[in-house]
């Protein structure tokens, strides 16, 4: 029962974004977009929350949950530059920058541990939570500035930290918290060893 509800909350967000990019086709903003927005944000929370309460925060869970995240914000990207192309260009170049980031973190996490990462680190929290604030201000408000390039700004040190956490790791692990959390992971790998 509990598995069950963390991954229909899950999967959830990978209707909501599709949904959003509809949304957008159709000229659809304001309040409908932030109510869409905000359940992501819900599910997004209570996932997490469920996860751990029931002790199904298995890797595999936080591996669905992290790939469900990257789908809903490049859906919600694509929403907001069919809505907003304007606002949105003058930071082009940081959307390219975390987009080429994420990709260098799939191909490395791939190559290295054949598998994603799911790290749920504390950077990757405040880009979370900065994306949805700048998801807001976006489709339901039509405001780019300031929370755009701060959400931006958050996912390039976000993935620059992740690519570092991997590069540092020697074994595929989840939920680690920061570069500092790597480090002691490692050192304490080579302690054991």
């Amino acid at each position: 029962m509990g598995l069950a509800l963390v991954l229909a909350l899950t999967g959830l967000r990978l209707v909501l974004g599709p949904v959003l990019v509809l949304m957008a086709y159709r000229g659809v903003a304001g309040a409908p977009a932030v109510a869409v927005c905000l359940a992501a944000l819900a599910s997004d929370y209570c996932d997490g929350v469920l996860a751990r309460r029931f002790g199904v925060d298995t890797p595999a869970v936080r591996r669905f949950d992290s790939a469900t995240d990257t789908v809903f914000f490049l859906c919600a990207a694509w929403a907001a530059w069919l809505l907003h192309a304007d606002l949105l260009r003058p930071w082009a170049w940081m959307a390219v920058a975390v987009l080429a980031l994420e990709i260098a973190r799939y191909g490395f996490d791939f190559v290295k541990f054949r598998r994603e990462a799911a790290y749920h680190a504390w950077s990757a929290k405040a880009w979370g939570l900065s994306l949805f604030a700048a998801l807001v201000a976006l489709l339901g408000f039509g405001s780019a500035v300031p929370l755009v390039p701060l959400a931006l700004a958050l996912g390039i040190v976000a993935d620059a930290e992740g690519l570092a956490v991997s590069v540092i790791l020697p074994v595929w692990t989840h939920d680690v918290k920061s570069i500092v959390h790597a480090v002691r992971i490692r050192a304490a790998r080579r302690a054991a060893a």
